[in-house]
């Protein structure tokens, strides 16, 4: 019983958390990843497309080892 409040209570989303997953996903997100690396936005939409994240983190390192390969 009390293992499972526990669980309950770590995979709980607090608001900054709901902020983060989310960043990217709106077009203002988007256009700041797009600016900050220098490439398209349909760059950085293919990129979310492709990786399933919405994690800004996660997505800046797709666009960096894109970067990397050209």
């Amino acid at each position: 019983m009390m293992v499972e409040s526990f669980m309950a209570e770590t995979k709980a989303k607090t608001p900054i958390a709901d902020a983060v997953a989310s960043f990217a996903v709106d077009e203002v997100g988007i256009a700041y990843l797009a600016k900050r690396h220098r490439v398209s936005p349909a760059i950085v939409r293919e990129v979310i497309r492709r990786t399933g994240s919405n994690e800004r983190s996660a997505i800046e390192r797709e666009i960096e080892k894109g970067k990397a390969r050209r």
